[in-house]
Parts: C-alpha cells; structure tokens; sequence
C-alpha cells in the first residue's frame, strides 16, 4: 500500500515543497499544483473526497460547489477503478488557480479505452464539474480531466 502526496507551485516543482507561507492564500504564483497517489481502490476514494473539498474550499468555493466537485471526483475515480490494471495507483493532480481548480485522475488500464462519452454517468461528471475531458496515453493510461469554476452564489464555507 503506497499513499503519497505532494505539493508544489508553477514556480516550484518539488515533491513536498511549501505551498505557501500563508495558509489562506494561493502562492505567490498564483497556481498550486497538489498530487495524491492511492492504490487504485474504492477503498481509498474517501481520501480524495476529503483532499478534493478541502481543496476547493481554499478556493473559497460555495458548499454546493465543493460537494458537486467531491462527488464528481468520485465518480470519475469510479469510472477509472473498472478498468483498472490489478495493483496500479491512481493518480489525482487538482491544479488550482484563483477562481477554479483543475482535477486530473488517472490510472494504468487493462484496456486502454476512453470512458464512453454518453453514458449518464458521462453526463453527471459534466453537470457537476463544469468541463469534462478524456484521454489515453501510449501506455494506456486512461485520464479523466475535470475543471469547476467558482459559481459564486450560496453559502459561503466557514
């Protein structure tokens, strides 16, 4: 079992680096990059929801937004993990900027085959993140790219 996680800005690229000396702030960069990698089973997948509100309400996302974002990141990691090489990792980067945050998660395939674009499950990832992309590597390592922007109504998190 591997879990590792680090940290760096645009400017900064090493494992474990300081984000930021201001903890409720973005670096001076003004993009943080954070990469989560987790053996590629469900039973990890609450440690990305956890990652993924925490990270959003850094952003200063509304409550809605961040529980539309946990719940599309799970669901992408659900739709990697079927297809999912025995014993890979799964891989999450969320990148974020001033008022949205990027979230890649990817893991080694037996197949190499793109999530089918018109499935429901394709359909809610798209109404819950915003913007919703795909792809394959030479490796067959299959990508889900997830972008949700700041939507600035409702409550705001504490």
């Amino acid at each position: 079992m591997t879990e590792q996680m680090s940290t760096g800005t645009s400017s900064q690229a090493a494992p474990g680096g300081t984000v930021s000396d201001d903890p409720t702030s973005l670096s001076g960069a003004g993009r943080d990059v954070v990469v989560l990698r987790l053996p590629a089973a469900g039973a990890y997948l609450s440690v990305l929801r956890t990652a993924t509100a925490s990270l959003a309400s850094r952003l200063d996302f509304t409550i809605d937004d961040i529980e539309d974002l946990r719940i599309a990141v799970d669901e992408a990691c659900a739709m990697l993990l079927t297809q999912a090489v025995a014993g890979a990792d799964l891989e999450c980067t969320f990148e974020l900027t001033g008022d949205a945050i990027a979230v890649a998660v990817s893991v080694l395939t037996l197949d190499g085959e793109q999530p089918s674009r018109d499935t429901f499950a394709w359909t809610v990832l798209t109404a819950l993140a915003g913007e919703v992309d795909s792809s394959v590597d030479a490796d067959r390592r299959v990508t889900l790219k997830l972008l949700k922007r700041q939507t600035g109504d409702g409550l705001q998190p504490g």
